[in-house]
């Protein structure tokens, strides 16, 4: 096996020198050693397949015959790949790099270093002489190596060597738009300049949570390369969308140049741009027009924009009632009272004009009872999300939406106006559910669907589990169903035969048989024995076993919580509910949202039945997220977050009920009291935590966030968060920080967008909620010295005048305390940590510890100090080659 090795975070230079390389040696493989840069990543993400790429966990190093290193000459630069330079049976070793003055520490039978632009030069050239030709998806690959290590050509390193590489890739067939697509050119010395006075003059406006910024830039000619310009006014600023102007004179009248750009969802600048001649992209688009007014083209650009950036979702109402009726001031307490008067199960609310305003059930009066609300108004309670029914409503209609809403009373309208209720008794133990009081007989809510349908989405290895675990609980007289999310998935999934669920909840039924609390772990421990791969755990307070398989080569990380059918109770709000056992009807009525409360049996004799109690299947058709009842967030606010998420994980919307719901829960303080009164509350401490990290490591976690502040939701961490438009600019600053300077993610991405938010907190509040949630304790310390920290550095930073008095300022402290005081820090103080990241922490001294002893210093402590100076005085200018530092050296300090 021949293998070329790329360094790690491989750049395209040498993805593009390794990809050249497996034409001059037919059959080998590329090993990427250890990731790559963002846009390498985002590369091959589409095109990994049409090159020979090998994991470097695939090789087998016994039968490697040879390795070529591209683009580097240090061995600590192919991390553990680094280990197979020395194995005694390798036949050669060949080196491809184009930087000169490095000591190489590869023992290399050949090297090919030469001085060029890129390395990838250096492959084109022994193509080309032995007459290679190449695919257009290799040509391009090598185009954009020499491209982005030349500036396309534009670096003071770029050769005549490098534009004649370029050259005849062209005629190999390179795509120029997947190069443009890619490629990063640096700016000319006129762009450069011309980049200080955008920053100077740019201007700027926020409008819901997004910054718009322009600027215009008279010129006395057509100045090119006003993309890469514009492209770089984004980086080094938080916008989210620019429009760069520029004025300059033509053909005897001036001239207007437009570049815009958006990263603001739903804005589509091709669009804008195409009403004016101009065109492009959705997210890019430029035009060129002669003899306007300039700033009139601006605004309507801007006034384009500004009407493109999309609104906050609205909310949906729907009204209904009953005919036993109060009002919504009437409290907890008197609404109890009149239900034991009366007898019934439900009491109808309507305004002071008589219109149906919602329905309250005596358990959601129970539950306010309980949490100490018998003086509150029922409307914080009230179920107003109602299904009416006309006086002309059939029958069978009036069966199918009581069946499928699982609703005890449907009031009937007409004219707006309540004048009747047709009701039926809501049974809540079993499966079964009577029809109104004119008594029709009974009816299991159920629907059979296509169990080999859904079985053929499921991955084959999954669903032999889920009958091999329903068998095993039909040996014992019980019930198995499949509930919760892994129904959710199977039902939206729309591909057949790839759905690997991660994580299956099973729900035992048997309690009419001979099932116990214990039926869950006794099934539990019955599949442990046939899958003796799985780690078995068992949660005894919660009635629970849960099999995990870790990096399984079948299952992969698979989770299977099994537990038996129960209801809950929550002693407080925020606390952990106490459970015992029930009915599956119960166990699916305890859940958060409807979509989440179906079942499917998987148990003979009805395997396939689908129950769904609570229309589930309707508000998946409908993409809405409904909640089952009324005070489910007053008893866990984490359900809140779990909404937001599966809200903006599938595109739903939150329904206009659940979101009154949710806001009276946050708006009524009883988080704040019962935090007081209990030392214990998990749902807003570790359980907080956990759903926060769900959220903040996915995709979508800006939008979360930003639907949860919405909301209000942003109060469960700290009462005084709120994510305004400086917090906003910050967490977009991090990720451009965590992108930059953190591309293999040795941090915890997540945990650095929760220390962002707590660091956005009054100083005094910061430690005491990053303890609330429990996070690490490198997190806290950190938390707890950030407010010296960025005293320090935003007093003294300023003060400094050359570069090594910033690093020697900077470098005591560790990457992720030098984002968290960059980001709220002024512009001009970020632009120092982002000179010193990314440029003067990585300056290396001319010289080293063997150049010291080669010219005469006396090894010792004193290496380190004059090795230091060394690296400042080359920061500051003072020298800049190796002759220089050896007259500093001379100069400064004696033999």
């Amino acid at each position: 096996m021949d293998l070329i090795l790329c360094h790690t975070t491989a750049d395209f230079d040498a993805l593009g020198a390794a990809v050249g390389l497996t034409r001059l040696l037919p059959g080998s493989k590329i090993v990427l050693t250890g990731g790559s840069h963002p846009p390498v990543r985002d590369f091959l993400a589409l095109h990994r397949d049409e090159y020979p790429l090998i994991e470097r966990r695939s090789v087998n190093p016994e039968k490697i015959r040879s390795l070529t290193v591209v683009d580097t000459q240090q061995r600590d630069r192919l991390g553990k790949a680094a280990e197979w330079l020395d194995l005694p049976h390798l036949g050669e070793i060949i080196v491809y790099d184009h930087h000169l003055g490095q000591e190489s520490d590869i023992a290399a039978t050949r090297s090919h270093i030469s001085s060029v632009g890129a390395t990838t030069t250096l492959i084109v050239e022994q193509l080309q002489q032995q007459q290679v030709s190449l695919s257009s998806a290799e040509a391009t690959v090598m185009a954009l190596g020499i491209h982005v290590d030349t500036g396309s050509l534009t670096f003071d390193q770029s050769t005549p060597r490098d534009a004649l590489a370029l050259a005849w890739l062209m005629q190999q067939g390179a795509s120029l738009s997947v190069i443009s697509n890619y490629r990063d050119p640096g700016l000319s010395l006129q762009l450069q300049q011309l980049l200080t006075k955008a920053l100077e003059n740019l201007e700027y406006l926020c409008l819901r949570g997004y910054t718009v910024a322009w600027v215009t830039l008279k010129t006395d000619a057509f100045v090119p390369g006003l993309s890469s310009l514009a492209s770089q006014l984004v980086e080094l600023t938080e916008i989210d969308a620019l429009l760069l102007a520029n004025e300059y004179l033509g053909k005897g009248d001036s001239s207007l140049s437009v570049i815009g750009r958006s990263q603001i969802p739903k804005t589509n600048l091709n669009l804008l741009f195409q009403l004016l001649g101009g065109g492009g992209h959705s997210q890019a688009a430029s035009l060129n027009l002669r003899g306007v007014d300039s700033q009139a083209i601006l605004k309507q650009l801007l006034d384009g924009i500004k009407a493109q950036i999309p609104h906050p979702p609205t909310a949906r109402d729907l009204m209904s009632s009953p005919v036993r009726t109060i009002l919504p001031e009437t409290t907890i307490a008197e609404a109890q009272r009149i239900l034991l008067r009366y007898g019934h199960s439900g009491l109808s609310v309507v305004d002071t004009q008589g219109q149906l305003v919602g329905i309250i059930s005596r358990r959601d009066i129970d539950i306010a009872l309980h949490h100490g609300f018998s003086h509150a108004p029922v409307k914080g309670y009230m179920t107003r999300n109602l299904k009416t029914i006309t006086p002309d409503t059939t029958l069978p209609q009036i069966e199918s939406l009581m069946v499928t809403y699982d609703i005890g009373r449907l009031p009937v309208l007409e004219n707006e106006q309540l004048v009747g209720l047709v009701t039926r008794t809501d049974v809540l133990r079993e499966l079964h559910q009577e029809r109104d009081e004119n008594g029709k007989g009974e009816e299991r809510q159920k629907s059979n669907i296509n169990l080999p349908q859904l079985q053929n989405k499921l991955a084959p290895q999954l669903w032999q589990l889920l009958t091999i675990a329903s068998q095993e609980a039909e040996k014992r007289g019980w019930h198995l169903y499949l509930v919760g999310g892994a129904v959710r998935d199977l039902l939206l999934a729309e591909t057949a035969g790839s759905l690997m669920i991660k994580d299956i909840d099973l729900v035992v039924d048997g309690f009419h048989k001979s099932a116990d609390v214990g039926a869950g772990v006794e099934l539990a421990k019955a599949l442990q024995q046939l899958y003796p791969a799985a780690r078995l755990e068992i949660h005894g307070a919660f009635q629970t076993a849960a099999l995990l398989w870790h990096k399984d080569p079948e299952f992969d990380s698979l989770w299977v919580d099994i537990a038996t059918a129960r209801t809950e109770f929550y002693p407080y709000p925020a606390a952990n509910p106490e459970v015992e056992a029930s009915s599956i009807r119960q166990d699916l009525y305890r859940r958060d949202f409807t979509i989440n409360a179906i079942a499917l049996r998987l148990t003979s004799p009805r395997s396939g039945e689908l129950l769904d109690f609570f229309g589930g299947l309707l508000d998946l058709q409908a993409k809405q997220i409904r909640v089952l009842h009324p005070n489910s967030f007053i008893e866990d606010p984490t359900r809140i977050y779990r909404g937001v998420r599966f809200a903006v994980r599938f595109g739903f919307e939150i329904e206009p009920q659940t979101e009154d719901f949710i806001r009276y829960a946050i708006n009524s303080g009883v988080y704040d009291r019962t935090a007081q009164e209990n030392s214990k509350t998990p749902a807003l401490q570790t359980r907080l935590k956990t759903e926060l990290k769900h959220i903040l490591e996915a995709p979508y976690w800006k939008s979360a966030l930003q639907l949860l502040d919405n909301l209000g939701a942003l109060q469960c961490i700290d009462p005084t968060l709120k994510l305004d438009g400086s917090l906003l600019r910050q967490l977009r600053l991090l990720e451009r920080c965590l992108r930059r300077f953190d591309a293999e993610q040795t941090l915890i991405h997540w945990q650095m967008r929760v220390e962002a938010l707590i660091a956005h907190l009054t100083p005094e509040y910061r430690v005491k909620v990053a303890q609330n949630l429990q996070l690490q304790e490198d997190s806290i310390v950190r938390l707890k010295k950030l407010t010296q920290s960025f005293s320090q550095v935003i007093k003294s930073l300023p003060t400094l005048q050359r570069p090594s008095q910033v690093v020697q300022l900077l470098r005591q402290y560790d990457l992720p305390m030098l984002i968290l005081i960059a980001l709220p820090s002024p512009r001009e103080i970020r632009h120092q940590i982002w000179e010193y990241l990314t440029v003067w922490a990585n300056v290396q001294p001319l010289l080293n510890g063997n150049d010291l002893k080669k010219l005469g210093y006396k090894p010792g402590p004193q290496y380190r100090q004059i090795l230091d100076d060394v690296v400042a005085a080359t920061l500051d200018g003072v020298i800049k080659d190796r002759v220089e530092a050896e007259e500093f050296l001379a100069k400064h300090y004696s033999l």
